[in-house]
């Protein structure tokens, strides 16, 4: 599945046109990366940059660890680099702080604020993201006021401890009915994303198959490959 060239323009954009921009970003990602605002302790630029110049085109900052102060530090090099590679830049669970942070969105869970509050917190130009774990919330993403959805997990992770696995059954449910964007998301990696795109997904969403990879470039563009064989980014390329 191939995805539309990144117009210079869409750079340019007037800040009138924020939401509409920020949604054309959504639909260009293909892998979304969560991340820390510390990966292994360290500062987080080096593996953003590796990530993106492979082929990432979506971030999340999720950190319930890291001292406020260190955090908003964090949060600028997120922003910096998500600007710089034209990339949403999502903060995890909590809406006033991914307004304070300056993000684009959050991502939220099942049992956080409701996208209803969580939209009525960041205004209609902002992403709002929601998990989804069964077809029940499968289906009732789509009556909410959410612009994406990630399903899952496919398999079990040790980043959602005590949530069991959907297996790829739900990941072929949803290639057959979501109308909003979604991500594939759950203990994928370069092993069985094959896997995943015959169950059906266009996009995928990771934690440690970037984060942990000995060459995070080339691990994000394995997977971006992956998902569409046309993807001519390489390591380095910006």
């Amino acid at each position: 599945m191939s995805s539309p060239v990144r117009p210079d323009s869409a750079r340019l954009a007037p800040p009138e046109a924020i939401g509409p921009l920020r949604r054309q970003r959504l639909e260009w990602a293909r892998v979304y990366l969560v991340c820390e605002g510390r990966p292994g302790g360290e500062e987080p630029e080096p593996l953003l940059r590796a990530a993106m110049a492979g082929g990432v085109g979506m971030v999340e900052l999720r950190d319930r660890e890291l001292p406020r102060v260190a955090l908003e530090r964090s949060a600028e090099t997120f922003r910096r680099l998500c600007d710089t590679y034209a990339a949403p830049f999502i903060v995890n669970d909590d809406p006033h702080l991914a307004r304070e942070l300056k993000a684009d969105g959050v991502h939220l869970g099942q049992q956080d604020v409701s996208p209803a509050e969580a939209r009525e917190i960041l205004g209609p130009e902002a992403l709002i993201g929601l998990s989804t774990h069964s077809s029940e919330q499968l289906r009732a993403a789509h009556q909410q006021p959410v612009d994406y959805i990630s399903v899952g997990p496919i398999w079990e992770t040790p980043t959602k401890q005590g949530r069991a696995a959907t297996g790829l059954e739900l990941i072929r449910e949803a290639a057959a009915t979501a109308a909003l964007p979604w991500f594939a998301i759950g203990g994928i990696d370069l092993t069985n994303v094959a896997e995943v795109v015959a169950a059906g997904a266009g996009r995928i969403c990771v934690v440690r198959a970037i984060r942990d990879a000995a060459d995070p470039a080339a691990a994000a563009s394995g997977l971006r490959a992956s998902l569409d064989p046309e993807w001519g980014g390489s390591p380095g390329d910006g």
